[in-house]
Order: C-alpha cells, then sequence, then structure tokens
C-alpha cells in the first residue's frame, strides 16, 4: 500500500550546510525519477524555495520558520512539526539531517552522516556540543529505524549509541559520471571542503607549498564554503606565500563544480574524519585520480581506487601530489580502478533503499497495532 512520508528539511540553508544539502536535494530528485507511488511532503524553512522537484508525488509544506534562527527551528521541530505529521497523516517521517522529534505522532527515520561529535568533539564550538549530544542520542533512540551513509558511519552507531542502521551510502549523479568523457586537465590540484578544521586543510597547504618548490606550475583549487577554519586557512596561505597559487572558490553552483572536476589534474582529499567521503566519489566517477587520507570512509569508497596518505601527515602530503604529478601510469590505474568502483555509488540506488526503510518503518507502526492501513482519509 502506497505511504505517506513526511520529510524534515528544516535544518536546510542553501549554500550553508555543505554536503548534506547535495545530499538531499539529489536523493528527492532520485525518488522523484523512481517512486511515482509513494507519496512525499517536504517541510521547508524560511531559506529554501527551490528544493521540491517538480513531480506529482512531492509536495511542498512551507514552515514559517528560519534555519539561521538555530533556537527557533530546533523549538519548530520539536513542538510543531509533530502537529504537522499528524495534521497531514504521516506514516513515516524522514528526517535526512540528523535530528527530529522527541515526540511524533508517526513512526522517524533519521538520516546519520557521520557522528563527529562523538569521534572528534574538540572540532565542536562549546556551546554547540551539549545541543549536539542532546539532539542526536535522541534521535537515535526514538527513531524506529536509522539510515547510515556508510559502514564506518554504521559502526560507530553501534559503538556510540548501541543501535544499528542500514548502510545506504550516498550517490553520484549521472552528470558527473558522463564528466569521464570529457576531462581537459590543467596543472591544478582539486580539494573540494567546507573549510572545518577536521578537513585538514592547513595539512594539505603545507604538503603543497612542499610539493611545488620542484613543481612550481601546479595550482590548488579549494572548492567549498567557508567554515570555522576560513580565517586560518587564510592566513596560512599567506605565511607560506601562496597567495599567487592557490584560489578559494567559496560556496560555488553544482555546475562549477563539474568544470573543476572536467578540468582538474587530480583530487586531493586530506580530510582527517569523514562519515563518506563524497567528494572522492564523485572524482572518481568523473574520472579524477584521487589522493585522499587514510581514514576508515575513505578507505571504505575508494578500496583500491586512491593513493591514501596518513591523515596530518604533509610530506606523505607532498609525496602524494608529487606521484601523481609524474606517474602517468599510476593515475591511468587510479582512472580506471575508480570509474568501476563508482559504479557503486548512485541516486538511483540510494533512493531504491531509503524507499525501502521508509517502506518496511511504516509497516512496522501498522503490523504492531494489527491495523493494514494506517492513513486517514483526507
Amino acid at each position: 500500500m502506497p505511504i505517506r512520508a513526511g520529510i524534515n528539511a528544516l535544518y536546510l540553508i542553501p549554500g550553508g550546510v555543505g554536503g548534506t544539502e547535495i545530499y538531499l536535494r539529489q536523493l528527492l530528485n532520485a525518488l522523484a525519477e523512481t517512486d511515482s507511488v509513494n507519496s512525499y511532503f517536504v517541510l521547508t524553512n524560511r531559506e529554501t524555495s527551490d528544493l521540491v522537484p517538480n513531480a506529482q508525488n512531492i509536495h511542498r509544506l512551507p514552515q514559517n520558520v528560519a534555519a539561521r534562527n538555530r533556537p527557533a527551528r530546533i523549538l519548530w521541530e520539536q513542538l510543531v512539526l509533530p502537529a504537522v505529521a499528524a495534521k497531514h497523516h504521516f506514516d513515516v517521517l524522514l528526517n535526512p539531517g540528523f535530528t527530529g522529534p522527541a515526540i511524533c505522532p508517526c513512526p522517524q527515520v533519521t538520516v546519520f552522516h557521520d557522528l563527529q561529535h562523538k569521534r572528534h568533539p574538540e572540532y565542536f564550538r562549546w556551546f554547540d556540543l551539549p545541543f549536539w549530544n542532546a539532539l542526536l542520542y535522541l534521535s537515535a533512540h526514538r527513531s524506529r529505524n536509522l539510515i547510515a551513509v556508510s559502514e564506518p558511519t554504521r559502526t560507530d552507531l553501534l559503538h556510540f549509541y548501541g543501535v544499528n542502521a542500514t548502510v545506504v551510502p550516498h550517490g553520484v549523479e549521472s552528470a558527473v559520471f558522463a564528466l569521464a568523457g570529457q576531462r581537459s586537465p590543467e596543472p591544478f590540484f582539486l580539494c573540494v571542503s567546507t573549510l572545518h578544521p577536521h578537513k585538514g586543510i592547513q595539512d594539505l597547504l603545507g604538503g603543497f607549498a612542499e610539493f611545488r618548490r620542484e613543481h612550481p606550475q601546479f595550482r590548488l583549487v579549494l572548492a567549498g564554503m567557508p567554515g570555522f577554519a576560513a580565517p586560518s586557512i587564510s592566513s596560512r596561505i599567506s605565511q607560506l606565500a601562496l597567495t599567487d597559487h592557490v584560489e578559494l572558490t567559496g560556496w560555488i553552483p553544482r555546475e562549477h563544480i563539474y568544470a573543476l572536476y572536467r578540468r582538474a589534474f587530480a583530487l586531493i582529499a586530506p580530510s582527517k574524519f569523514e562519515g563518506f567521503g563524497m567528494p572522492v566519489a564523485e572524482a572518481m566517477a568523473a574520472g579524477v585520480p584521487v589522493a585522499c587520507s587514510r581514514i576508515p570512509p575513505h578507505e571504505w569508497v575508494a578500496d583500491d581506487a586512491a593513493l591514501f596518505f596518513d591523515p596530518g601527515d604533509e610530506r606523505q602530503i607532498a609525496t602524494s601530489l608529487s606521484r601523481l604529478a609524474t606517474d602517468t601510469e599510476l593515475r591511468e590505474q587510479l582512472v580506471a580502478a575508480g570509474r568501476a568502483r563508482a559504479q557503486r555509488f548512485t541516486w538511483e540506488t540510494a533512493a531504491a533503499l531509503t524507499r525501502e526503510v521508509l517502506e518496511r518503518s511504516a509497516g512496522q507502526a501498522t503490523s504492531a497495532t494489527g491495523i493494514t492501513g494506517s492513513r486517514s482519509p483526507k
């Protein structure tokens, strides 16, 4: 029987939440293309007006709350969202941004993109961390089912919260796969990343400065929204005399990211922590050679299709850049392996697996009550 699924997009700040925005937009597009049976109701905030794809079974429910006002958004999520779920007779509520209401009239499915607040609490502001701990604990224990975006994130959920999850990896758009046939590499390394402390950008800059002593023709492009580490990164660029050789793009549209993948010599992903590693998957799909930090999510995503280095090791970063710059055979091997590996990461697969979890969660609710249909007529 078709279900009515609410989707809690109240957290979304366009251009302000990094990869979780790409995730939700692409997931909705894939659901619109692959699921004509179920109905989806997307709760949006004041900042978001272009999120919902044009599909008969996907509807926008605008809410009068601003995500940038975090206390107001959290209160709305806890107090108003449950009433909206009851009014629209949701069979299940999907929370794609970590948090959901503590009490809800329907089962919830919550997506955990990572557990950085547990793995690396030092990267959080002291006044933010208590809210992360409390709200994500509630989400983990009040949701009927959880989705983890990688096997390492599922393992973290078991370790820190004692709860299991269904692994639903992020996907890669078909347009990114198509870039492999349009590649025209230029002498620059690309890093797609928000400028947060855990992303390892400081280490990348040190490694890149060392690499450039032997390869001065190369540049570095840092593509991603400014984060907590942006001021210190700008200072480090000046200190290393890299101002003319490092480009900071800020948040840019997806089409601009496509152009960078098309032109990049290689991708470098130096993060010290990730939940998945979307740029690694995208670069592999686009036919871009990849070097990345040896952390569990990167190893899970890339397997043998990337050149790995220890996170935080500037010398290894410089060596990896040098190998990519000088070893044609290595680049060709990485591209071939990456293209094959990336085939497992599609948004169509992500949508199908997410739909299964939502339908199963709604079915668990109806079987628990002994009722064959939990929806009330509108």
